[in-house]
């Protein structure tokens, strides 16, 4: 496939881009950076820096890989990643502070205000700010999603005859069904809220969620850790993931062995946001990352990794197109519409699955 090499080049002598200084506190051990830098300016920067740390976005998730291949070979930019969760992330930028080993990270996006309420980022909204929803970034962009999560149902053939395209075919079916660990996986916790839509409830009441999970626990039927070494071996029927996780958990087993759809009732969307460490040692290089995952070719890398573009107006390639599931699957997806309740609400998620779904579970 044809990688997208150009950004919007015109706009780079002329552009600036409207980028705020770091969250004002007393320290002065944070990076002074200079909000009025053209994009020019700052790629010119981040070259002198030549180098970005991130956390959490390995090569292997969401097609990272070639978004760092690029920056390297267009800005010589060299590129180190730890991989750790969306808390471990926020954990290691409180701790570092100024010994900070991080510039950049990649968290869901109920991570995004709490980092930005603890003073850890670095705001910065890029070229492309007017292409990305409301509730998809923060007003003084501390955080800006990049991409588009949506629970889906993920089916093994080979064990299912009638893969479940709706959450009734689910909780009348037989078979077993996996969503991980909901006391800890940001993942399997979207998947309740999914579950708890679909049947009326939504962020602020996940009552339904945690009543349909715990009657697929009483059947027996909730069981098993949805790997992809797991699903390889069968022994998962049908698992609840994130639709970039499902289709590319079926392309590295067998695309004819799998069936992803997006349950027809309803589904949540999320997403996952980049911070930028508000005590990076290589900020520019920061800011250009971010610039570039948003860019047309960064979007484009993204969506080779089976994950959903947040800016609507990037035209993929066909055989782009092709990697993703059908728009009309999306009908009923919808984001949060409260972050704060749902945040609130995640907090209560690990007492009531432990209490109201494991104690059931065989």
């Amino acid at each position: 496939m044809a990688i997208q090499k150009l950004w919007k080049k015109g706009l780079i002598g002329a552009l600036t881009i409207s980028m705020l200084a770091a969250c004002s506190d007393s320290s002065s051990s944070a990076n002074e950076v200079n909000k009025d830098l053209s994009l020019e300016e700052i790629t010119e920067k981040a070259k002198e820096e030549g180098t970005v740390n991130s956390v959490g976005m390995p090569d292997t998730w969401a097609n990272w890989v070639e978004t760092w291949e690029e920056l390297g070979t267009e800005y010589t930019i060299k590129h180190k990643d730890t991989d750790m969760s969306s808390a471990e992330e926020l954990a290691k930028f409180e701790a570092e502070k100024d010994d900070a080993t991080a510039d950049i990270g990649d968290v869901g996006i109920a991570f995004g205000p709490i980092a930005k309420g603890k003073g850890l980022t670095l705001p910065y909204k890029t070229s492309y700010w007017d292409d990305i929803p409301d509730w998809a970034k923060d007003d003084e962009g501390h955080w800006i999603v990049g991409y588009t999560g949506t629970i889906s149902f993920l089916t093994d053939k080979n064990n299912v005859k009638n893969a479940p395209t709706s959450w009734e075919d689910l909780k009348n079916g037989d078979y077993t069904v996996s969503i991980g660990d909901a006391l800890t996986a940001n993942q399997a916790q979207f998947a309740i809220l999914a579950a708890a839509m679909a049947f009326g409830g939504d962020e602020s009441n996940i009552k339904p969620g945690i009543d349909f999970f715990a009657e697929l626990a009483k059947q027996g039927r909730l069981q098993g850790d949805p790997s992809v070494a797991n699903l390889e071996k069968g022994e998962i029927d049908v698992a609840i993931l994130w639709d970039f996780n499902a289709l590319g958990y079926r392309h590295q087993i067998d695309e004819n062995r799998f069936d992803v759809v997006i349950p027809s009732e309803g589904s949540v969307t999320s997403g996952y946001a980049t911070i930028i460490n508000k005590y990076a040692k290589n900020p520019h290089a920061a800011m250009l990352a971010r610039e570039y995952i948003l860019s047309d070719a960064g979007q484009e890398n993204l969506a080779k990794g089976y994950a959903r573009p947040i800016r609507d107006k990037v035209e993929l390639p066909q055989e782009v197109k092709d990697l993703l599931l059908p728009a009309d699957m999306y009908t009923n997806a919808q984001p949060v519409k409260d972050q704060k309740k749902w945040e609130e609400t995640t907090k209560q998620i690990p007492q009531y699955y432990q209490e109201q779904v494991l104690i059931h579970a065989k």
